[in-house]
């Protein structure tokens, strides 16, 4: 079994955003860097199904040399391989993220190195992007299908499920196929230390593709105004207790 996971180095989550001064980018010289939620467990779910069924499991990512941090973090977690599609710093849209990945998998494909399996997070930790493994998909004439929490392979045929209002949606899909990854389908495993050598040694493919917008352009980008609120100090130990039980009547009598 072979089975590509694309992954995109984004801000951690919890950094505060700052743009440069032309509001064309986010300023980084501060901020730590990780790869996003379903991401992380699109790389555990693909290492999983390499230990359960045997095959070689391969990081992409289309970036700056910046992002092999990325790519070895996934390989210390266990991915065997790793393919770094240089973007030389400038913007790529949806449309080109989409156009490079199939490049890259058709000339593997090519090469001889066919995959069972694509793997997406579901969306951009950054952007919100849903589209680029539905463009992947298309463009390849594979089926696919979008955030889900479970996954099976037996025989060639996965079976996938996502959930749905009071349920679960169940596809059963014969491969090679594309799966975009929703956090929860599993609880992704910390680094070893062994891992992170091993994964220092590995080599890491380095392919130009070509750049091929055809998206929305950006004009600048804006933080969202930050939200005031106003805290009330009640007062210290027992003298608070009075105003504290005023207001929970209160509340019950709004209610």
């Amino acid at each position: 079994m072979e089975i590509v996971v694309c992954i995109k180095r984004v801000a951690s989550t919890g950094s505060r955003i700052v743009l440069t001064e032309d509001a064309q980018s986010i300023e980084t010289r501060n901020l730590g860097f990780t790869i996003g939620p379903h991401e992380e467990c699109a790389v555990e779910e693909a290492v999983r199904l390499i230990e359960k069924h045997g095959g070689s499991s391969t990081v992409l990512t289309l970036g700056t040399e910046d992002s092999i941090e990325q790519l070895r973090g996934s390989m210390a977690v266990g991915a065997d391989q790793a393919i770094l599609l240089e973007s030389g710093g400038s913007e790529w849209d949806p449309m080109a993220s989409a156009s490079a990945i199939v490049e890259a998998v058709q000339s593997r494909q090519a090469a001889g190195s066919s995959f069972d399996m694509l793997f997406f997070g579901n969306e951009a930790a950054d952007s919100g992007d849903y589209q680029v493994g539905i463009r992947v998909a298309h463009a390849l004439g594979v089926p696919c299908v979008t955030g889900i929490k479970s996954l099976e392979v037996e025989d060639g045929v996965a079976l996938a499920k996502r959930e749905a209002d009071g349920g679960w949606e169940l596809f059963k899909v014969a491969l090679p196929a594309v799966f975009t990854i929703k956090e929860g389908i599993n609880l992704p495993r910390y680094p070893s230390l062994p891992g992170r050598i091993r994964a220092k040694k590995k080599p890491i493919e380095q392919l130009q593709p070509a750049h091929n917008p055809g998206g929305p352009t950006k004009i600048k980008l804006m933080n969202i105004e930050e939200q005031a609120s106003n805290v009330e100090i009640l007062g210290k130990g027992t003298e608070a207790i009075a105003k504290v039980l005023e207001i929970l009547k209160g509340i019950g009598g709004a209610a």
